[in-house]
């Protein structure tokens, strides 16, 4: 019997790692489909907005990947103890969001003139911005992103990292150790460990553009 649970997207961590996180946490079977990138241009009329990850439940299809994060957190419990919890860890996740976003948008910057322009000020400014404030959030958080615990905020920055590191060919938190204590209290969590050890490698050739 195929699991309830499918997730769709490339043969890479990306959007979809955050999703592959939480349900590995939480013990979710799922299928992990990966299509090469070729095909997408076959699978792309039958995605929500054309677009992926794409998670199938039961039948029923979600898009927008921190809409599904938020969704899988709850079912999974890593969410707030109220409202007011909730609010602070929406909050963070979108301060990841905007950093994501921010890294793409230099990543993918076609022009190479403007990208290098761009590259002093990216890696001078914007990137310490996030990560000296955020570093600063896991430190008064015991090594936690929000509300002094485990929440999906953790997971949801953690998953990323690796795919960070690939965009901006560097490890994006060496010199951040309070962001190193949340990334270590993620990835030793048995389940999570687990997953690391199971997953298909990335496959990250001409991935750019």
């Amino acid at each position: 019997m195929a699991p309830a649970y499918k997730l769709t997207y490339f043969p890479i961590s990306g959007l979809a790692e955050p999703l592959r996180y939480l349900m590995s946490y939480g013990g979710i079977e799922f299928e992990d489909y990966r299509f090469e990138r070729e095909n997408w241009p076959n699978l792309k009329p039958n995605m929500p907005f054309g677009q992926v990850p794409v998670l199938e439940v039961n039948g029923k299809l979600a898009h927008q990947h921190v809409a599904m994060a938020r969704y899988l957190a709850k079912q999974v419990k890593l969410v707030g103890k109220d409202d007011w919890e909730d609010l602070e860890i929406d909050a963070i996740v979108e301060t990841i969001n905007d950093l994501r976003q921010k890294i793409f948008f230099y990543y993918y910057e076609q022009h190479l003139e403007s990208r290098r322009s761009q590259k002093e000020l990216f890696f001078r400014e914007t990137l310490p911005y996030y990560l000296e404030r955020l570093d600063a959030i896991a430190k008064n958080n015991n090594g936690h992103l929000a509300v002094g615990k485990l929440t999906w905020a953790d997971v949801f920055f953690v998953s990323f990292i690796e795919y960070f590191n690939f965009l901006l060919n560097q490890e994006v938190i060496a010199n951040y150790p309070n962001l190193q204590l949340v990334e270590k209290n993620v990835v030793e969590l048995p389940a999570i460990k687990n997953w690391l050890e199971r997953r298909p490698q990335n496959i990250w050739e001409n991935w750019r553009g």
